[in-house]
């Protein structure tokens, strides 16, 4: 007689990984996590940068606009005080306030709309600048020679002495804080800008000297002297920002 056995359902057993696979899969999962957070910090951090570096191009748009309404006044002023009392040396003081004028209209140009991040308008605005320096010292020489010429000597001027002061308080801290923005931005044309405002306050420390010794001394000669001084100073930089060169000052 056969006995029939009952048939044993046979247990499937599930093959266990290996510890090395194990090991690499973990690995490639860390790797590839590692890469999806540097990706979003490089995003993140380059989204920082430009933010910043719009927020710095606002602040010379801004601080342009501010510094051309005091040129105005400066210029407007001057011209006044320097006519009353034939000095060449203010009038042309005065007259490259103009100058330094164009170059804040120039940097307002250059942050504004679609230039604001155009490297192109850049460069046009940097050579803007360049020739914003050049058309100042022809003026000057000009000045100086007619004046010598005609025998001008220039005389006393409360006024201009007063402008003058206020010129050497309020321009090193423009030029100082557009040419620290102008390195931010990677703009030389707002960097020469903050050039001619230090400019404008050796323009006006010379003036004044000239005006101070005319009044005291009756040294009417300081007056052109001055203004020829300035004439070559404003050829240098034109040359310096034409070349995309940080200025000397």
């Amino acid at each position: 007689m056969l006995i029939t056995l009952p048939m044993v359902p046979e247990v499937t057993r599930e093959r266990e990984p290996r510890r090395g696979t194990v090991g690499r899969e973990q690995a490639g999962d860390q790797m590839a996590d590692q890469r999806a957070r540097a990706h979003t910090d490089g995003h993140g951090g380059s989204s920082n940068r430009d933010e910043t570096w719009s927020r710095n191009a606002a602040a010379a748009r801004r601080l342009s606009w501010a510094t051309l309404a005091w040129l105005t006044a400066e210029g407007g002023l001057g011209l006044a005080a320097g006519v009353r009392a034939d000095s060449v040396a203010l009038i042309g003081w005065a007259a490259s306030s103009l100058v330094e004028g164009l170059a804040s209209v120039i940097v307002i140009w250059r942050f504004t709309g679609e230039r604001t991040h155009s490297h192109t308008a850049e460069a046009h605005a940097q050579k803007a600048v360049a020739v914003s320096f050049w058309l100042l010292a022809p003026y000057l020489v000009a000045h100086v020679a007619a004046d010598l010429a005609a025998g001008h000597r220039p005389g006393h001027t409360a006024l201009g002495i007063a402008i003058t002061v206020a010129s050497l308080v309020v321009m090193p801290v423009a030029g100082v804080w557009k040419r620290r923005l102008g390195a931010r931005l990677g703009s030389p044309a707002t960097a020469g800008e903050g050039t001619q405002n230090l400019l404008c306050a050796y323009l006006a420390a010379g003036v004044l000297a000239g005006l101070a010794a005319n009044s005291i001394f009756g040294a009417w000669w300081v007056d052109p002297l001055v203004a020829l001084a300035l004439a070559a100073i404003a050829v240098r930089e034109g040359v310096l920002a034409w070349r995309g060169a940080p200025c000397a000052h």
